[in-house]
């Protein structure tokens, strides 16, 4: 590397091309292996719409991922998040998750940053930006009622994205065979 910062990358992807962010942010060489990457998914499994983060964490530490922090079991939210990036080891790179509102034509894609996020900002919460590159995955319709919008979210929306993101990041951060976990 020559010193200078990578140019900001923040745009709207569909799912297809999730892979492709991921691997912009992989690079050419071995120094992002799913084992060097650290998944921060931010959420709730108390609110349909705020279960995204959780969700893919489930599934990667399902997978045999292992440095997430966020799943349904033990979630990252607002009331533990600074406890719990204490548990964030320096050594890796970090890729939070978390859902997020947005325009009716945004619905069900994602933004994505080689930047780290602010989560629950659109929300009025006051919490750090988090991770060195992020996705938000646009749930629902950003309105009045940011709550009972996230409450009131398709779990059959949130699913279908925590699916294309955890799909996205098993192709460009594959596992180690010997690292994958069967479950039956």
């Amino acid at each position: 590397m020559n010193g200078e910062a990578a140019p900001l990358i923040r745009k709207k992807v569909k799912g297809p091309e999730l892979a492709e962010f991921l691997q912009s942010i992989r690079g050419k060489g071995s120094e992002f292996e799913g084992q060097s990457m650290l998944f921060l998914c931010i959420g709730t499994d108390r609110s349909t719409g705020d279960a995204l983060g959780p969700l893919v964490g489930t599934m990667l530490e399902e997978a045999g991922y292992p440095h997430v922090i966020g799943t349904l079991a033990r979630p990252l939210d607002a009331s533990n998040m600074i406890e719990r990036l204490a548990e964030i080891p320096p050594s890796l790179k970090v890729l939070a998750i978390d859902a997020c509102l947005g325009q009716p034509t945004s619905v069900a894609s994602y933004q994505v940053s080689n930047q780290p996020m602010e989560p629950g900002k659109s929300l009025g919460k006051q919490l750090p930006a988090v991770g060195d590159y992020s996705i938000a995955g646009i749930v629902n319709v950003d309105g009045g009622q940011k709550y009972s919008t996230l409450q009131s979210t398709s779990l059959n929306r949130v699913m279908t994205m925590a699916k294309e993101i955890v799909s996205a990041i098993k192709r460009v951060f594959p596992l180690s065979p010997a690292k994958e976990r069967k479950i039956t």
